[in-house]
C-alpha cells in the first residue's frame, strides 16, 4: 500500500506533467496559427474574379460642359506616385423610375409637407411633369418634377430683406434643419441619414454669394447632404457627384427660427440604390486613368481656382452619384487637385460599356 508521502510525490508530479503539457500545447496553437498567418500572407488566396453579372453597362451620364483645352497636370501624391487602386468594383442597378395615376396627389402631399400650397401649377404648359408651388409663410417657390420627386427650392430675398439680419444656426443646428425637412415629407432616406455632411458660410456681397470666413460675418450657410459611403472587401469608398464639392441634395439655410422658413434655396436630387441587385467588374489601373486624364478624356467636375495648370493631390476610387436618373450606380478614379479641382474618369474598363439606356 501506497504512503502518504508517495501519493503526495506522484500528484505533485502529474500536477507538473499536465501544467507542462498545457504549456506546450498553447506554444504548439501559437505557433501553428502564426504560421498559417505569414503562409497566407505570402501566399494571399486569389481574389473572387468579377462576375459581371449586370451584363453591359451605360454610360455615366456626366453633364455636358465646354472642353477645356490646354490644362497641363502636374502629379503630386502624398506617395510621390499613382497609388495602387483595387481590381474590381461592384456596380449596383438604380430601380427604375415607376410613374403611379396618383402621382399628381402624392406630389401635393410632399409639397404640403415641405411647407408650401399643395395647389400647384404646371411651368409650362407642354412640360407636364414640373409643377410650381408658393410657400404659405414666406417669398420662397417649390419647383418639383412629380414624376422624379426631384425639386428645387428659391427665395425672393428682396421681399424679405430681414432675414439679412439674423445669424446663421452652426453647422450642427443647420444640418438637422436639412434633415428634418426633408424628413417631414418622408425623403429622408437611411442612406441620407447616415452619409456625411459639408457646409460653407456665405454672405451677400456686391448682389453674390461670396465665402464668408465665420458665422459672425456670414449671411447663411450652405449643407451638402451625400448618401451613405458603399463598403466593399472592408474599404468605405467616397461619394462624389457632378460639382464637387456641392452635393445632389443641398439647402441654403438662414437665421430664421423657423426651421421652414430658414430655408432660402435648395436642391433635392435623389436616386435609391438596389443593393441587393449588383455585378462586379475589373478597373482600371491608376497609370491607365492618369494617361486619359491628360488626353483630355476626363469630366472635369470642378476646375476650380485654376488655370491652365493643376497640380494633383489625391487620386482614389469612389462612386459617382449622378444627380439624375441612370440604370447603374458606377465607380469612378477620383482626380483632386489644389483650389477644388476634381476630375473623374470612368472606372470600369471600356469593353464592359455599351448598353443603350432604358
Amino acid at each position: 500500500m501506497a504512503s502518504l508521502t508517495d501519493v503526495a510525490i506522484t500528484s505533485r508530479r502529474t500536477i507538473r506533467y499536465g501544467i507542462y503539457i498545457i504549456v506546450l500545447l498553447i506554444i504548439a496553437r501559437y505557433t501553428y496559427k502564426t504560421g498559417v498567418s505569414i503562409y497566407n500572407k505570402l501566399n494571399p488566396p486569389k481574389p473572387t474574379p468579377p462576375n459581371y453579372s449586370l451584363g453591359k453597362l451605360t454610360t455615366i451620364p456626366f453633364p455636358d460642359k465646354p472642353k477645356l483645352e490646354n490644362i497641363t497636370y502636374k502629379l503630386e501624391t502624398p506617395e510621390g506616385s499613382l497609388p495602387k487602386l483595387i481590381e474590381q468594383m461592384p456596380v449596383y442597378k438604380i430601380p427604375p423610375i415607376e410613374s403611379a395615376f396618383n402621382t399628381l396627389d402624392t406630389a401635393k402631399e410632399k409639397a404640403q409637407n415641405l411647407g408650401f400650397n399643395p395647389d400647384g401649377k404646371k411651368i409650362v404648359e407642354n412640360v407636364p411633369n414640373v409643377y410650381l408651388y408658393e410657400s404659405r409663410s414666406s417669398p420662397a417657390t417649390l419647383t418639383m418634377n412629380i414624376i422624379t420627386g426631384v425639386f428645387s427650392i428659391s427665395y425672393d430675398i428682396n421681399a424679405d430683406i430681414g432675414i439679412l439680419d439674423k445669424f446663421p444656426p452652426s453647422p450642427e443646428n443647420a444640418v438637422q434643419r436639412a434633415r428634418g425637412f426633408i424628413g417631414g415629407a418622408g425623403l429622408l432616406s437611411k442612406d441620407l441619414e447616415e452619409g456625411k455632411s459639408t457646409f460653407q458660410y456665405l454672405k451677400i456681397e456686391g448682389g453674390k454669394f461670396v465665402p464668408a470666413i465665420a458665422q459672425s460675418e456670414a449671411d447663411f450657410i450652405k449643407v451638402n447632404l451625400f448618401r451613405k459611403n458603399p463598403i466593399f472587401r472592408e474599404t468605405e469608398f467616397p461619394t462624389v457627384t457632378a460639382n464637387m464639392p456641392e452635393g445632389n441634395i443641398w439647402f441654403l439655410i438662414g437665421g430664421s427660427g423657423n426651421s421652414g422658413d430658414s430655408i432660402i434655396a435648395g436642391e433635392y436630387n435623389y436616386f435609391g440604390i438596389d443593393e441587393t441587385s449588383s455585378g462586379t467588374y475589373l478597373i482600371k489601373s491608376a497609370q491607365t486613368a492618369w494617361d486619359e486624364l491628360n488626353q483630355g478624356k476626363a469630366y472635369i467636375s470642378n476646375l476650380g481656382n485654376n488655370s491652365s495648370q493643376v497640380t494633383i493631390r489625391r487620386v482614389y476610387v469612389a462612386y459617382y452619384d449622378p444627380g439624375q436618373y441612370s440604370e447603374f450606380y458606377e465607380p469612378v478614379i477620383v482626380f483632386e487637385g489644389d483650389n477644388d479641382f476634381y476630375a473623374y474618369v470612368p472606372a470600369i474598363t471600356d469593353e464592359y460599356y455599351g448598353a443603350k439606356e432604358n
